[in-house]
């Protein structure tokens, strides 16, 4: 019978990429995280790493283990999930993950739904772009992560991972005061956004499913926009609009309690909106804070004007 803590340690490393990694996720040592994997390889009988210069790589068996060890925890989540249903009261911790906008918009609205319904169950949330929260929700860093989707710019579907859509939020051409005079005879989406060429613009880093989004939205346009301006901020894009610094491309998430401050267009068919979704490891999803959690955000995100909800 293989040590199920080691075999958790094994599938950190695969998850994680380093002993460091590991070793600071978990307030280990490495040395102790090393020591713990030699044991485990002392128990199946067979080498579980390989060294490549100076990091070292899963062999083929040991991710042979980490497929059996994801099966057997997913097994443990269900239990888990089984148990608390058949409590009472919900308790506990729940460990939630929210990009800025569903921050800002979503999150406070449920977390009040949640405190009335729940004022047992504790709600830790961490403000984390997707392309960060989603690894770290199979990592089990979190238990449920907020993330997005672009229009053309479909995300990898894990198969460790369930989703559930919550809503989709329109996305609009921001226009500083300059250049919505000087687009205001373009006649329609592609043109207004192709007038905007020659203006300054805001978007978020390289690497981004919304800069892949942005960048591939103008240069179906015919331009190559003038990207001065990079930021995971999207009030820091509003303000630079605001101030007529910048040309952005806003979801209306930003607008959730206030009204418009700046020109908005419509952009063209096809990217005019993005869909918002929930996500957690496979077997989690009975969990019942998981359960009530989504559902308060499904109600948040319904008294939110022009949502369609999912």
């Amino acid at each position: 019978m293989f040590d199920l803590h080691r075999l958790r340690l094994l599938r950190e490393l695969k998850h994680r990429g380093t002993l460091a990694a590991v070793a600071a996720a978990l307030s280990y040592s490495p040395s102790s995280i090393s020591q713990q994997l030699s044991q485990l390889e002392s128990e199946v009988g067979v080498a579980l790493l390989e060294p490549v210069g100076r990091r070292v790589r899963l062999t083929q068996q040991a991710e042979i283990l980490v497929a059996h060890t994801e099966a057997v925890l997913e097994r443990l989540e269900r239990a888990e999930a089984e148990i608390a249903t058949s409590l009472t009261d919900l308790t506990g911790t729940l460990r939630l993950a929210s990009f800025q906008t569903a921050a800002l918009a979503l999150v406070p609205p449920a977390l009040t739904l949640l405190r009335d319904v729940h004022p047992g169950l504790r709600v830790h949330v961490t403000q984390m772009e997707p392309e960060n929260a989603l690894p770290a929700l199979l990592a089990r860093d979190f238990d449920l992560v907020i993330a997005e989707e672009y229009p053309g710019n479909p995300n990898p579907r894990p198969a460790e991972l369930e989703q559930e859509d919550l809503c989709h939020d329109p996305l609009r051409l921001a226009q500083p005061h300059p250049a919505a005079r000087d687009s205001a005879d373009a006649a329609g989406p592609t043109a207004r956004l192709r007038a905007l060429s020659g203006h300054p613009w805001v978007m978020e880093p390289e690497g981004t499913a919304a800069r892949h989004w942005a960048m591939t939205l103008c240069r179906n346009a015919n331009f190559e926009p003038d990207v001065r301006f990079e930021s995971t901020d999207l009030l820091l894009h509003l303000r630079l609009v605001e101030q007529g610094h910048a040309a952005a491309l806003l979801p209306d998430l930003v607008w959730h309690d206030r009204p418009a401050t700046v020109a908005l267009q419509e952009l063209p068919r096809g990217h005019r909106a993005r869909r918002l979704f929930t996500a957690v490891r496979r077997g989690r999803s009975r969990h019942p804070a998981v359960q009530a959690c989504r559902q308060a955000l499904q109600q948040a995100a319904g008294t939110l004007p022009g949502r369609a909800a999912g």
